[in-house]
């Protein structure tokens, strides 16, 4: 599934005519890059969800041949975030076995996600994440279970754990790029109609096993914000 259901208002003005998943680098939007790299990693269907601008995504995707069948998952209506949209757009995979890939509209990186689906499939749930400079991360203990998140910046730290010393834990970014098995879902219809997907990991990770997979040679760029997206061009350049 790819989340581009955005209002992407860290791009502005781009976005202020243009859904954020059809920003281009390079001459190919967002999301045609990640398309492109998930289909090459194996993916034999895809979810996308949309909301603002939503009619330009259709169009491009009608315009488009990406070899795999693409369903879009429509939250016109009401912008569901990360956990209500991925909720909504369940019913809309076939019944193979295995877990969901997960990927921003807005995330480039190196990722093997390859790999990356054959490490974290036994898991309810897998979070690619490295050690990139961030403000806020993830918490694991030794064996890479989530235990929390912290913002390094205000000190604050979330966790269901009581007592939690975030002393004895890992400290890593999270990437944007996490499976979910599909048993979880059981879990999510006590959630509100709209929530963070990572408010659901961390709500659920001491009943759940959701672990963290930690990328070392990770090269990541978060074209969420104007300033990133200017420097685009030469990190995708530097990926090939």
């Amino acid at each position: 599934m790819v989340f581009s259901a955005g209002l992407g208002t860290r791009l502005k003005p781009l976005t202020d005519h243009l859904p954020k998943a059809l920003v281009r680098v390079d001459g190919r939007e967002l999301l045609q890059i990640v398309l492109e790299k998930i289909v090459a990693a194996g993916a034999t269907e895809v979810v996308v969800n949309v909301h603002h601008f939503a009619e330009q995504i259709l169009g491009f995707l009608s315009e488009h041949d990406f070899g795999v069948p693409i369903a879009v998952s429509d939250e016109r209506n009401k912008l569901l975030d990360t956990g209500g949209g991925l909720r909504h757009a369940l019913g809309m995979f076939s019944d193979a076995p295995g877990p969901i890939l997960i990927h921003n509209v807005d995330v480039l990186s190196n990722a093997d996600l390859r790999k990356f689906y054959a490490l974290g499939s036994g898991y309810d749930a897998a979070l690619l994440v490295s050690e990139r400079q961030s403000t806020r991360y993830l918490l694991f203990d030794d064996e890479m279970r989530l235990r929390g998140w912290t913002n390094v910046q205000t000190g604050e730290v979330r966790s269901p754990v009581e007592g939690i010393d975030v002393s004895t834990l890992h400290r890593y970014a999270f990437s944007g790029i996490h499976l979910f098995s599909p048993s979880l879902s059981v879990r999510m219809q006590a959630y509100p109609e709209v929530f963070p997907i990572m408010d659901f990991y961390l709500s659920e990770c001491v009943s759940s096993d959701i672990r963290g997979v930690l990328a070392p040679e990770l090269r990541l760029l978060d074209v969420g914000k104007v300033a990133s997206l200017s420097a685009a061009s030469d990190f995708l350049a530097q990926l090939q």
